[in-house]
């Protein structure tokens, strides 16, 4: 099983996940109420994605982020909430080793990305309110595509970075993560390495590329909401806002 005092990461086979701590007669209504959530997300999120494939009046910039953004974030549920609420009604509440070095990489692949496709998205609403008339010339498919794939390879170099630091600690002192998923906070405490350049990585990480996306999103909605307070008229202040709603929301959500 687990690594004796001394090992390194490379004896480690397996992880205990804590979980929720909660009495043992609310497992079966926190395994529900897990699988309801997921229930609901997973069917949301492919009929969203389903209507925006097969709809062509859907095939317009706007939805194109609206689909990948739906498509990645039903995929980070998918990495958590299956081993979670299996845990939650398991004794044994382990992970392999491999298993948590994977949930973590994707983990931090999909967040990553997705607050990268949200700044793009607020880019996208920024031309669509504040530069309407340029919008098809500025907002081509090709430049769609590449901010995508950018936000893509964001979210695969920063994951990289991460479970590399990480599991490259020693695991001497405990194989318990107080947590329901293998995030690199909760396994940086149960490690007894020095972790000064884990703490580096991920403050340059966050300066390098979280910050420059929240930079984006908070300046292109400043420009939108000055913008639209400017219009005249009540209805095109309405439309104006009703445009960035969705996008306002799961910003606020995540």
């Amino acid at each position: 099983m687990g690594g004796k005092g001394g090992d390194n990461h490379s004896e480690v086979t397996d992880f205990i996940l804590v979980g929720f701590r909660v009495c043992p007669e609310l497992h079966s209504l926190l395994f529900l109420l897990f699988l309801i959530v997921y229930g609901m997300v997973l069917l949301w999120n492919l009929s969203m994605t389903d209507i925006i494939v097969i709809d062509p009046r859907l095939n317009t910039p706007k939805y194109f982020f609206l689909g990948n953004l739906l498509i990645i974030d039903l995929s980070y549920f998918t990495v958590i909430v299956p081993k979670a609420v299996v845990n939650i009604l398991s004794h044994k509440k382990t992970i392999s080793f491999e298993g948590c070095v994977t949930q973590l990489f994707l983990y931090a692949f999909f967040m990553v990305t997705e607050a990268s496709v949200l700044a793009a998205m607020a880019y996208d609403r920024f031309i669509a309110i504040c530069n309407p008339l340029l919008y098809t010339v500025r907002m081509s498919r090709s430049l769609c595509i590449q901010l995508v794939a950018a936000s893509y390879l964001c979210g695969w170099v920063s994951s990289i970075l991460q479970i590399s630091i990480t599991f490259s600690m020693s695991f001497c002192a405990s194989r318990v993560i107080d947590h329901f998923y293998c995030d690199s906070n909760p396994v940086e405490k149960i490690s007894c390495s020095n972790i000064f350049m884990n703490k580096m990585v991920s403050f340059s990480l966050t300066v390098l590329i979280i910050l420059p996306t929240i930079v984006v999103i908070v300046v292109c909605y400043m420009y939108i909401v000055s913008v639209v307070l400017k219009m005249h008229s009540s209805e095109g202040r309405k439309r104006g806002f009703s445009t960035c709603s969705y996008h306002l929301g799961i910003i606020s959500l995540l």
